[in-house]
């Protein structure tokens, strides 16, 4: 008798409580992912409004609140000292109300920036702390927030899996030790494929900030693997006859 697995149970998005943040600098593709309702939000980085070409960066942040003015959207900090990121910080805020300020965990020579994030917070504006990778890193944020100030706290949960560490159980930890803070919200950024947006929605994180690249996937979920291994069966025939190979 020939032992059988049943599939894996059919995901479905519309169960999720995760809620799905875009992540990128490309405005067509933003305004596409705003149309689409499982869409709840925006980030973006430096990094990735350099590979988009953006050259002016105010400009191009408010070209993006023209348009899409009532869901949250991270413009993050560019400087390196503790008084130039405070004073972008406060300028950044000022753009819109859906507004949240992206500051790094630490400056590039490691050194925390707490009191940053505390001056901040504590005088109401809205924060997305990047580039956690440490529960002593989400602790240290948590003591600095406002607790009735909207806030976001970045851990880098797909980097630290890039390590050969397997995030879950960290990610679990970091939503318990936020709890405390109703305001706040954990967010599992750079996501590696799909299935990552499954494993957020399982420990609790409240967001997952996904690439425009891996949310071109969406459409994937909960597809027959039956089918969708006689799609691939005829991809390889496909280009195999497209490319003329012969034996």
């Amino acid at each position: 008798m020939i032992d059988t697995v049943a599939q894996p149970a059919k995901p479905n998005l519309a169960t999720l409580s995760v809620k799905l943040f875009a992540d990128g600098a490309d405005l067509a593709g933003m305004l596409s992912l705003y149309r689409n309702p499982f869409i709840k939000g925006f980030t973006t980085n430096p990094t990735l409004m350099r590979k988009a070409g953006i050259t002016d960066y105010a400009a191009f942040a408010r070209g993006v609140l023209d348009v899409i003015p009532d869901r949250p959207i991270s413009f993050e900090v560019f400087a390196d000292d503790e008084a130039e990121m405070e004073r972008q910080a406060r300028e950044i805020a000022t753009w819109g109300e859906n507004v949240y300020v992206k500051i790094p965990i630490t400056n590039t020579a490691g050194e925390p920036t707490s009191s940053v994030v505390k001056r901040l917070s504590h005088a109401g504006i809205k924060l997305n702390v990047t580039a956690l990778m440490t529960l002593d890193q989400v602790r240290r944020v948590a003591g600095e927030l406002a607790p009735g100030v909207p806030a976001c706290v970045s851990v880098f949960a797909g980097r630290i899996a890039d390590t050969g560490r397997d995030p879950m159980g960290l990610m679990k930890s970091a939503v318990d030790i936020l709890a405390a803070l109703p305001a706040a919200e954990l967010i599992w950024a750079s996501p590696r494929e799909l299935l990552n947006v499954f494993h957020a929605d399982a420990v609790g994180c409240h967001i997952i900030t996904v690439t425009h690249d891996i949310l071109a996937k969406l459409d994937g979920i909960g597809k027959d693997l039956d089918e969708y291994s006689l799609d691939t069966v005829k991809m390889f025939h496909r280009d195999a006859s497209a490319a003329g190979f012969t034996l």
